[in-house]
């Protein structure tokens, strides 16, 4: 009340002012004209967020047991002898943007795959297309596997040569009827938050989207990406002014409309 000092809500409790001298806590100008700070010189505490231990190798197994008790097909989580274990997840693809892919390049065989062959560098060509929206897929992976791991796997099973940053995971959880998304940091594991919210999808789904960071970087998109932004905004823009167009077309037979009728009254 005295000083005037604003804080966030939850950063109240950590705001130390000594306001015991009513107007003698404002900040003040100095003759070079800049503002010196208030003199509380405790404004604020650091505090070091205190990183939750990690669970243990007992721990572990207890929710691995939890979770596959829950397991209602063959998806089930492995525990494996170095406390690391195995799982499935599924990621929901809603991708608003096209996608480019190598053109003219066969099938993926069994050979390809055994021997990590990528397809997508035996090619030059390149062509964009939309991927079907909220395809699901479904990956097997370790507690080890990060989200960054996790969005290059799958680019690389829909042969995607994009740049990887321009895609982020989120996680997808329900709760009083709305749906909350939260983006992960790429060093999250997916798996272990899987074995945390259970087998259930409907309480937590992953979700990969475009990475909205703001200012869109233009550089990272090839020349038939951007290609195809043109023909998008191109249809956009056509759409808009036909029905600019019809609306006014409509108006236009109102007002004949309404003057024919008119003509045959009197005043």
């Amino acid at each position: 009340a005295d000083c005037r000092y604003t804080c966030h809500q939850e950063c109240r409790s950590l705001i130390q002012l000594d306001c015991r001298r009513p107007g003698q806590c404002q900040s003040q100008l100095s003759p070079e004209g800049t503002l010196l700070p208030p003199c509380s010189q405790n404004v604020t505490q650091t505090v070091e967020e205190e990183k939750p231990e990690p669970p243990t190798v007992q721990e572990i197994k207890q929710k691995i047991e939890k979770y596959n008790a829950k397991v209602t097909n063959c998806l089930l989580m492995k525990l494996n002898e170095d406390g690391t274990y195995t799982g499935f997840i599924k990621v929901h693809l809603k991708l608003r943007r096209p996608v480019t892919v190598p053109a003219g390049i066969r099938p993926q065989s069994i050979y390809d795959a055994l021997k990590e062959v990528n397809l997508a560098d035996m090619t030059a060509k390149r062509t964009s297309f939309y991927l079907p929206l909220d395809a699901i897929k479904q990956l097997h992976i370790s507690s080890t596997t990060t989200v960054s791991e996790v969005i290059q796997g799958l680019l690389k099973k829909f042969m995607v040569v994009d740049n990887p940053q321009k895609f982020a995971l989120f996680k997808e959880m329900r709760k009083d009827g709305q749906v909350l998304l939260q983006k992960l940091p790429l060093t999250e594991f997916p798996l272990y938050l899987r074995l945390l919210a259970g087998p259930d999808t409907d309480v937590l789904s992953f979700v990969l989207k475009e990475n909205e960071t703001g200012e869109v970087e233009w550089d990272a998109f090839s020349i038939p990406e951007l290609q195809n932004f043109l023909m998008i905004l191109d249809k956009e823009e056509k759409d808009k002014i036909q029905q600019v167009h019809r609306k006014y077309e409509r108006f236009k037979q109102r007002l004949q409309q309404t003057l024919k009728e008119a003509r045959g009254k009197p005043g």
